[in-house]
């Protein structure tokens, strides 16, 4: 009881309370939002619900482990974490299923009748060794033998889940960690250029490798006589907007939404496109809350990370915060119909405990590091090179 007290006393005194205050905020949030989506589901709110503030709690106690733990301990075991992601991504392959979204992207726990994504657990440690990795070469980071080490690894995480689940939103979100790491971090921008420079002329080979209905996603972005009717591949985006505009200033209430509240007229309106039914049903500054909210939530960790002195603690913040941005971006993007349907979810808002309690690990990360936002000066000279 005497640790536990300790632990309770130096995580109240010592860790991101104000992070985790804008966090518990933002889920919140959702929380009302997930039961409006889903009250006219055939199990109602009820399991929705429950299965999201458990895993909040979760989450919670996760944040408050991972402030504990100095980010160091993590970069000397990063071994671990590589083997801890690819063993995750691997257990898809006699386990997987696709949840019904096209992706082998969850693994069924039948006892308690959830799904985990092992995709979404891996984002915290892709940040963690990609850090690691670039700390063990601060002093250089655009030498040939850095931008492969941390490259190779980014590219054998992406290569595994894309070969074994085909989920393309969580694996872009890989690729725009390592890219945002990379820039931070200090790599020229000649080797960004040279990156660019060869995707561009491979695309003769990729394009025709994506599914029809990939390429028709990207081309209906630029492409208005791409189905002008809304019956093809504009089909939930059309159904998005109506939604996203249909609230206008104030919404037509929680539990109100006319498309909200008819099933099948949203999809997946408490996932990918819970955007579009806050849109609806809390008008455009219910958007501009969730808005504001997130978009604290990452200054807040750009905050933390620029406050470090540290290389591998900015690394750090700089990856989760990138995590974030995209799934934002690409997420609200979405829903305005101005990037394509990926199935990415609304972090902080939209339902999945797996994604839940990776977001507050990661945070817990983030409040590790404001915590602590260097190491002894005796740590600095006992840190071993690694390869």
């Amino acid at each position: 009881m005497r640790h536990i007290a300790n632990f309770v006393r130096n995580f109240f005194r010592k860790a991101d309370l104000f992070l985790l205050f804008l966090c518990l905020v933002t889920t919140v949030f959702g929380w009302f939002v997930i039961a409006s989506t889903t009250n006219v589901s055939a199990s109602g709110p009820t399991r929705y619900l429950l299965v999201q503030v458990v895993s909040t709690f979760i989450g919670i106690f996760f944040y408050a482990f991972f402030s504990s733990i100095d980010t160091d301990f993590f970069s000397e075991h990063r071994r671990a974490l590589i083997f801890l992601c690819f063993t995750l991504i691997m257990l898809l392959l006699p386990f997987g299923t696709d949840n019904g979204t096209g992706n082998k992207s969850w693994i069924p726990i039948p006892i308690i009748n959830i799904h985990v994504q092992p995709a979404e657990i891996c984002k915290l440690p892709l940040v963690l060794i990609l850090a690691s990795i670039m700390a063990s070469h601060q002093n250089r980071p655009s030498h040939l033998f850095s931008v492969l080490h941390i490259g190779l690894m980014a590219g054998a995480l992406v290569g595994l889940n894309l070969i074994i689940s085909k989920d393309l939103g969580v694996s872009l979100i890989f690729i725009f960690i390592f890219l945002v790491m990379a820039f931070a971090g200090g790599v020229s921008i000649v080797w960004f250029l040279c990156g660019f420079g060869a995707i561009g002329a491979a695309m003769p080979i990729i394009w025709p490798l994506l599914g029809e209905y990939q390429r028709n996603r990207i081309l209906m972005i630029f492409d208005p006589t791409l189905d002008p009717n809304g019956l093809g591949v504009r089909y939930h985006t059309v159904r998005s907007l109506r939604s996203l505009t249909g609230g206008g200033l104030l919404g037509q209430g929680l539990f109100n939404g006319h498309r909200t509240q008819t099933p099948d007229a949203l999809f997946a309106q408490h996932t990918d496109f819970i955007f579009s039914a806050i849109g609806e049903e809390l008008g455009f500054i219910g958007c501009l809350c969730v808005i504001v909210l997130l978009f604290a939530i990452i200054a807040r960790i750009l905050w933390v990370g620029t406050r470090s002195q540290d290389y591998l603690r900015r690394m750090v913040c700089f990856g989760c915060a990138a995590a974030l941005i995209f799934q934002v971006i690409i997420n609200i993007g979405m829903c305005m119909g101005l990037l394509p349907v990926i199935g990415l979810t609304l972090p902080f808002i939209s339902y999945g405990g797996s994604s839940i309690i990776s977001l507050y690990a990661m945070m817990g990360l983030v409040s590790g590091i404001y915590a602590k936002p260097a190491p002894t000066s005796q740590e600095r000279y006992l840190r071993p090179y690694k390869l």
